[in-house]
């Protein structure tokens, strides 16, 4: 069967990875593959749907495909028309739904493919290559004026002159002149970056650095910070990552003397314990590390490349050669370290980092060019005509208002209709595809989009709003014409539409119906019982334990149905604290226990007629009280009384009296002490893997033949306690008693009943859709896709 279909509403992620082609939208056949009713399916929609989902299948083309696939195809149209017909193509929560998907499948068309598969290819290559290199920083902001730009630009390329020309060190320079603070003063870096790669500088800053020689200074270079030099001070070949693990000796920078000279100690100690006399690394780093984080998984930190981490750090772990290496303790402004070597990971192919190096690119700000590249050609494609002396017009408005984000516009009362050959705020700016945008709007706009400022001209803020404003109105007008270009994105989001509309109805009449229709449940159950029948099983609990002693542990908690008929058969019971009260009280010198003890009584009952049918309570009375021996028994009989009257057997409630009691307790003449205990498998699973979720694992209840693999090796035995090993597991299989063949019911078989019973409810729909809407096959047409 094909299971390639059109159930399209409710995957939109896994579908847009598959929309980047851009074939453009071609005139389609009037001819139909069928008809239904009076509606016909275009043959070329029908033809294009079975070529994407079908075309790698090996039958592809063949006469049976071609048919089954038909058939599939004709079922959802005969329920997509149904949906229309009842009108839900209508309603506005399905024109929100279908416009929310509609925005995400529009994206990939919204970009320039050959341009994003260049990036990502530029950047793998560059990843190959690390770069050490320092930088000076001019600051000036995005939005600046040209003439604070030019100033900026003059500064940086002055600074530059003094590096290349008069010999001074670029450092020394930085440490000066640059307006990034870590470059400054005495204590500053003087512009040193370190190593760093593709992917972790602004992509400008990047490029310039790659396209610069070692030992060489960069032209300067605008990013959104300023304008930048780079002397690029060394290229080696890419590291990769690195997978190391750490012992941490915390010591920061202000610490006191001796405990900053005390933590050096401990880890010179630490380090000889693992190097000298080959301790276990993980028992010290659980035992000893300061990092809270890492220390419960053996130091272990995530994988790590050049440039992610604090250079010391990054430094002593890339100098390990083998996996179990041990670096010197190393110091960094959060301790003192000793790094192990877990394994080093080369740069993966181009095939395995092309996913994730697409996904950054898409966020990363060489995405700017992406968007350029749109442009440029959504402009050309769509005729984008600019009116020069309209745009001198807007841009003479511009006055000090706007840069103090004040600028108010009020739109012109609408035009008489008679052609004017004056400029005015109903004159067309720029018209694409002969559709005028009139100043009046792009004014409204300014107004509503402006922001303050300081210190820019009125004249360069309105140049920047116009930008944006032709920028935003070109990206409408090609989302609102991608249908009418690609016939790829129009079929897609036409199987959204259809997908939503099955979906909505299918619910109704199928998935939803079947779930809520109980009656109709029943009696479908009733007709197929034959269907619904349980072969031979066993009522057992298996234990699987990681060794033979924690099984051990486990089986001690329950009975070998073959020693004894007696509940005693087991010894072990687990005592059961959470959710018990620690005392029941009553008012003095009487057995009447008090409101608030009979309501803790009612919910521990409830808990042990439901939750926990093997738990036994104890009411335990003070031999240390001075309670008069009757009134304690008579108080214990209470506690009986109360539970037994809320269902709870008798036999699961013990009488007890000790003096060994809490201290607070022990002489309270008031109360008896209640305590718990249980054989609940939970319980005991819980307690047992207190250091280790897997170390044991119980389950109770009848097992059908392949559904547990222990179980399946008892499955004909006597009721019994039966062990076995398999794949480093221990286990114990205790067989209560075998089960015979025979039907289920309902209550056993309701995930699949109610499957079958969807199945019949659409069987039964698609009967009823055929005969409103009677298909009719147009035979020569489907023969055209018959190739085999």
């Amino acid at each position: 069967m094909h299971n390639r279909f059109l159930f399209a509403g409710t995957a939109a992620a896994a579908l847009l990875a598959g929309c980047q082609t851009t074939k453009p939208a071609t005139t389609t056949s009037a001819a139909a593959v069928e008809t239904l009713g009076t509606t016909a399916v275009p043959a070329s929609e029908f033809a294009y749907v079975y070529r994407k989902n079908n075309s790698s299948d090996p039958a592809f083309g063949t006469k049976a495909s071609v048919q089954e696939y038909l058939d599939l195809y004709t079922n959802f149209k005969l329920k997509v028309l149904a949906a229309e017909q009842r009108g839900l193509d209508t309603t506005q929560a399905f024109r929100q739904e279908l416009e929310g998907y509609k925005q995400q499948l529009a994206q990939p068309y919204l970009t320039e493919k050959s341009v994003t598969d260049q990036l990502v290819r530029e950047a793998y290559d560059r990843l190959s290559k690390e770069i050490s290199a320092s930088h000076l920083l001019i600051n000036v902001g995005p939005d600046a004026t040209p003439k604070d730009t030019l100033a900026a630009y003059e500064k940086t390329m002055s600074l530059r002159r003094r590096v290349t020309e008069g010999g001074e060190d670029f450092n020394m320079v930085a440490r000066e002149n640059s307006d990034d603070p870590s470059a400054r003063g005495a204590n500053g870096n003087g512009g040193k970056l370190g190593y760093f790669t593709a992917m972790q500088m602004v992509y400008p800053f990047e490029s310039a650095a790659y396209s610069t020689t070692a030992g060489q200074v960069s032209a300067p270079v605008r990013t959104r910070f300023g304008y930048h030099l780079i002397k690029v001070d060394n290229v080696r070949s890419a590291q990769g990552e690195i997978k190391v693990a750490h012992l941490m000796v915390r010591a920061t920078p202000g610490m006191p003397a001796a405990d900053s000279a005390t933590a050096k100690k401990k880890v010179d100690e630490l380090y000889t314990r693992l190097t000298g006399r080959n301790e276990n690394w993980d028992k010290l780093v659980s035992q000893f590390s300061e990092d809270a984080g890492s220390a419960p998984n053996g130091g272990e930190l995530p994988a790590f490349g050049t440039g992610r981490m604090i250079p010391s750090f990054e430094e002593a772990a890339f100098k390990l050669q083998k996996p179990g290496d041990l670096a010197p303790p190393v110091q960094t402004p959060y301790g003192w370290h000793i790094i192990k070597l877990i394994e080093k990971q080369p740069v993966p192919s181009f095939e395995a980092m092309e996913p994730t190096l697409k996904s950054k690119v898409s966020k990363d700000s060489r995405s700017e060019l992406n968007r350029a590249a749109f442009l440029k050609r959504v402009r050309r494609e769509n005729n984008f005509v600019e009116i020069p002396a309209v745009k001198e017009y807007v841009l003479a408005k511009a006055d000090t208002s706007l840069v103090q984000g004040r600028f108010a516009y009020s739109a012109p009362i609408a035009a008489t209709g008679k052609a004017s050959k004056n400029i005015t705020d109903n004159s067309a700016l720029f018209t694409i595809q002969g559709q005028p945008y009139l100043v009046k709007d792009f004014l409204a706009y300014a107004q509503q989009s402006q922001r303050p400022r300081a210190g820019a001209e009125p004249r360069f803020a309105m140049q920047q709003l116009y930008d944006q404003y032709v920028d935003q109105r070109l990206t409408e007008y090609e989302k609102a014409n991608l249908e009418n270009k690609y016939e790829d994105y129009r079929m897609l989001v036409k199987e959204y539409r259809d997908g939503i509309l099955l979906f909505q109805l299918m619910d109704e009449k199928v998935w939803s119906k079947a779930i809520e229709d109980t009656v109709g449940l029943q009696q479908f159950f009733a007709a197929n019982q034959a269907n619904y029948q349980w072969g031979p099983r066993v009522q057992a609990t298996v234990i699987s334990a990681a060794t033979p002693q924690l099984r051990s542990q486990a089986q001690s908690f329950f009975s070998n149905p073959t020693a004894s008929k007696a509940p005693a058969a087991a010894s072990t019971y687990l005592p059961v604290t959470e959710g018990i009260p620690a005392v029941l009280k009553f008012q003095p010198r009487t057995a009447t226990l008090l409101p608030a003890s009979k309501a803790a009584l009612e919910e521990l009952a409830g808990r042990m007629l439901e939750a926990d049918t093997t738990m036994l309570v104890q009411a335990i009375a003070s031999s240390r009280a001075k309670v008069p021996t009757k009134l304690a028994a008579q108080r214990q009989a209470a506690v009986e009384q109360y539970l037994v009257g809320q269902g709870v057997r008798a036999d699961r409630i013990k009488r007890m009296s000790s003096s060994s009691q809490p201290k607070q307790y022990a002489t309270v003449t008031d109360v008896l002490l209640l305590t718990a205990t249980s054989r609940n498998p939970s319980l005991i699973e819980q307690s047992l893997n207190e250091k280790n979720p897997l170390a044991v694992q119980i389950q109770q209840r009848s097992f059908a033949k392949g559904e547990n693999k222990a179980a399946d090796q008892f499955m004909d035995k006597a009721p019994g306690l039966y062990q076995t090993e398999m794949e480093g597991r221990y286990y114990t299989v205790i067989v209560d008693k075998q089960l015979p063949a025979g039907p289920k019911a309902l209550n056993e078989a309701r995930g699949q009943a109610t499957s079958d019973y969807q199945n019949y409810l659409e069987k039964e729909w698609l009967e009823q859709l055929k005969a409103q809407n009677p298909v009719k096959i147009n035979q020569p047409e489907v023969d055209k896709l018959i190739t085999k």
